[in-house]
């Protein structure tokens, strides 16, 4: 059985092979972004993506921080050192979030059809 990350890939290169387009980059930006957190920081604050997009964010920091959406609906567990967290994001529109453990870090999912 084919496993849904690589179904979505096989259907991103049919439909992107029509119009001459088909590339890495592109693949991989439909699909999955990362965002770090280093240096009390997410990198990028802010991220642009498609519906349907994996993101996840990776503590390279030495202390736990967390990811949590500033309107309630998803929370991480305290992120150690390398810990990683993923959402995916299905529907278009603006997602605020912050470190549950220092406020002061700021960061926002955008979702673009």
């Amino acid at each position: 059985m084919i496993g849904r990350r690589l179904m979505v890939k096989l259907l991103l290169i049919l439909a992107m092979a029509g119009s001459g387009s088909v590339s890495s980059a592109s693949l991989a930006d439909a699909e999955e972004a990362i965002v770090k957190i280093e240096n009390f920081t997410f990198n990028p604050a802010e991220l642009v993506i498609k519906p349907g997009t994996t993101v996840t964010w990776q503590n390279a920091d030495d202390i736990p921080h967390s990811v949590v959406d500033a309107a309630g609906k998803f929370k991480s567990k305290p992120l150690d050192t390398q810990d990683k967290f993923t959402m995916t994001f299905a529907d278009a529109g603006e997602i605020s979030y912050y470190c549950g453990f220092h406020a002061h870090m700021q960061g926002k999912i955008v979702v673009k059809p």
